[in-house]
């Protein structure tokens, strides 16, 4: 059975940390069942881990091909996995599955947090080896002792409010088609099974319900993503936009965002883009290139609104509130982070990494979409979207206790006229052809007219904040047939496949740079080149 997650994304990090991973290039019991015990001890509450064998590693990071395994050795190693789990103290069984990757066979063990913290395992295979408790530390597998053995022990069988059982709902509470949508979307293997398997098995798989046949169980976290009326369960949990038009405290109106929480934060983000976002550009005498800026950077506001839904406490009768003022935007969530991450770390720190984190299987779910990054970026990607605007720098707010409250000013010059509008220059220097990247992709896929000329259709605006800085000069490298090494060289990147998946790959999804050998991505003799929709996207950015 598939695991609900896309296998090429979990190797290459691009949903769950590195931390979090572990690879081996064999099969190891010895070291397999410690770090097992590890995740399911899982001290910081970050959701489990991910074993993968038959992928070798350098300094944490995969070798790729993958070293492979025989296909003969998958069903013993999977019969000795069970075997170690009873060796576990309290028994632990981590979910096993075979796959094939770059022709190779891999076997990918999926431990997730354990409802019975603290898990022990033996030091050695060998008979009468001590027992120890294991947890993870950066990327290492360790005993716990002094401090972090009694922060073990102090969770003992304490699960996180998102992954606990809600016994006020059934498993019908869970919608079907929202679980078929997210693993569909997630380009799961799982998504192809769902569609003749048992709908209990599925839920259990995707660890969204426990217990028995006979009194199954959705956790919260299911009810919270995949059920159109979380309110139900969980009083007020949606997201409040009050957007103020003036200084007054009359004249604003009130947006309410509610769902499943992965709509709720997109129908929130698409309604500030579309409605609250807008872009100045200021022109200069005598000089070619003119100053553009947002009143707000959306990249900043995406991360600031994913983190609430993230680190919210679902316990509390208290939504999500957005303030859109004239001058700046303030997003209020409940309660105050985990300590030690307190009001001055805040506000002192550009980069901070939480030890522990409030909601296990909520991260893992908006990371598995894309709506929020792994740990310890949110706080560098705020700050920097913001410098890269021009804007002033954003404010956090904390009583340590109750609330965490994050402003983003206003851009400075915002409401200061252009000189081409005070010069009588065309209304259309401040409207944008382009709101977002469907946007962008509609009109160069042929579904959108465009805008009324003098509009400033925001091409390269969208390309940096929603694909990559490196877009229009890969364009212009591949004017004609060019191997991956070579144009790497040319736009000064290394040729390394964390670059290929980072700024290559979009454009080939887009389909705005094409293959020689489209049938085979790995050819040899592989070489790319520009496409006619890639042109039109140059000729936009030109």
């Amino acid at each position: 059975m598939a695991l609900p997650i896309n296998i090429e994304d979990l190797v290459h990090g691009r949903t769950v940390e590195w931390e979090r991973l572990e690879f081996k290039k064999g099969w190891n019991p010895e070291v397999v069942i410690r770090t097992m015990c590890a995740f399911a001890n899982d001290i910081n509450n970050w959701g489990g881990g991910y074993i993968i064998v038959g992928i070798d590693e350098v300094d944490g990071q995969p070798v790729l091909p993958p070293a492979g395994l025989q296909q003969n050795q998958l069903d013993p190693i999977q019969k000795e996995i069970i075997q170690l789990g009873h060796r576990i103290s309290p028994n632990y069984f981590p979910i096993s599955q075979p796959y094939e990757l770059d022709g190779k066979h891999i076997l990918v063990l999926w431990c997730p947090a354990g409802d019975n913290r603290p898990y022990q395992a033996p030091e050695t295979m060998g008979k009468g080896a001590p027992y120890h408790y294991y947890i993870r530390r950066t990327s290492n597998s360790i005993q716990a002792k002094g401090d972090d053995l009694r922060q073990l022990q102090e969770q003992t069988a304490r699960i996180p409010f998102d992954d606990r059982v809600n016994n006020r709902a059934t498993i019908n509470d869970l919608d079907l088609g929202l679980i078929q949508a997210h693993l569909h979307e997630i380009k799961s293997d799982l998504f192809e099974e769902s569609l003749t398997m048992p709908f209990k098995d599925l839920c259990r798989v995707m660890l969204i319900a426990k217990g028995s046949d006979e009194d199954i169980r959705p956790v919260n976290a299911g009810l919270l993503f995949f059920n159109k009326a979380p309110e139900t369960f969980f009083p007020r949990t949606w997201i409040e936009l009050v957007w103020h038009k003036d200084n007054s405290s009359t004249n604003f109106t009130e947006h309410y965002f509610k769902g499943e929480l992965q709509k709720q934060l997109r129908d929130a983000l698409s309604f500030i883009q579309t409605n609250i976002l807008s872009e100045k550009v200021v022109k200069h005498a005598y000089v070619a290139d003119a100053d553009r800026f947002f009143n707000f950077p959306y990249a900043a506001i995406e991360e600031a609104l994913s983190n609430a839904v993230y680190h919210k406490s679902y316990e509390l009768d208290s939504p999500i509130e957005i303030q859109v003022w004239t001058d700046k935007i303030e997003i209020l969530s409940y309660p105050a982070a985990i300590p030690p991450v307190n009001k001055e770390e805040m506000s002192s720190k550009r980069r901070i990494i939480a030890r522990q984190y409030r909601n296990r299987r909520i991260g893992d779910f908006l990371k598995e979409l894309h709506l929020t990054e792994g740990r310890g970026t949110g706080f560098p990607t705020i700050h920097d979207s913001m410098e890269k605007n021009g804007s002033p720098k954003p404010a956090f707010d904390s009583d340590d206790s109750s609330y965490v409250l994050v402003t983003l000013p206003i851009h400075t010059q915002f409401n200061v006229p252009s000189e081409a509008e005070s010069n009588g220059a065309s209304n259309g220097v401040n409207q944008l052809l382009f709101r977002n990247l469907s946007d962008f992709i509609g009109y160069i896929n042929g579904a959108s007219n465009g805008a009324s000329n003098g509009a400033s259709n925001g091409a390269e605006f969208i390309l940096e904040q929603f694909v990559h800085s490196k877009v229009k000069d890969m364009l212009i490298a591949t004017d004609s047939w060019i191997s991956r090494e070579k144009l790497f060289e040319t736009i000064g990147l290394s040729n390394q496949s964390t670059n290929r998946e980072r700024y290559l790959d979009p454009l080939l999804d887009f389909g705005w740079i094409e293959m020689e050998f489209p049938e085979n991505r790995t050819h040899p003799k592989q070489r790319y080149q520009i496409s006619e929709k890639g042109k039109k996207v140059l000729s936009l950015v030109n």
